[in-house]
Parts: C-alpha cells; structure tokens; sequence
C-alpha cells in the first residue's frame, strides 16, 4: 500500500517553495538539509513551523521542501504558505 504523499506550492514575494508532505515523524528537510541547518535562525525556523504548531500536527509528517528564489526571511515564509496549503489539503477544517 503506498503512502499519500500531500504536494503544494507556497509564494512569498521572489521567493518559492515545493512543499510534500507525509504521515511521518516530523523531519522537515530543505533542500536536502536539515532545516537547523538550513535556517540557522530562531525565527526563521519558529515561521516555518507555525502552521503545524496551530493545526497541532507538529510531528505527524515529515516534510520536503525544495525552495528557491529571495532571501532566507522570504523562503522561510513561502515554506509556511506552501505548508499551510498542504495541511488544507489534508483536512480542509483546517481552514
């Protein structure tokens, strides 16, 4: 039986993301890395996992992300817009 895997796409000014998401652990990858290696700010990683936090799915996928496109700040906000967007996928009460 394959797993369903929850693709979305997220924007924040030049800057965009490719977000795939599974029933998992909670690893979240970016571009092939970790993201505290990645995004070696606080705030920059509290952004990206803010949708999870308020849905209380923090732990439950594990997620892709192949971002490109404007600063650390902008990818980490289009990694949100696009994680927000597949956790809508996944359950639209989540709205």
């Amino acid at each position: 039986m394959a797993v369903e895997t929850y693709h979305a796409v997220g924007k924040r000014k030049t800057s965009i993301a490719h977000i795939w998401m599974r029933p998992g652990s909670g690893k979240i990858s970016i571009n092939s890395r970790p993201i505290e290696e990645y995004i070696t700010l606080e705030t920059g990683r509290n952004i990206v996992i803010q949708p999870l936090e308020i849905t209380e799915t923090t732990g439950k996928y594990d997620i892709s992300v192949n971002v490109k496109g404007g600063g650390i700040t902008g990818q980490a906000g289009a990694i949100r817009h696009g994680i927000s967007r597949a956790l809508v996928e996944i359950n639209p009460n989540f709205r």
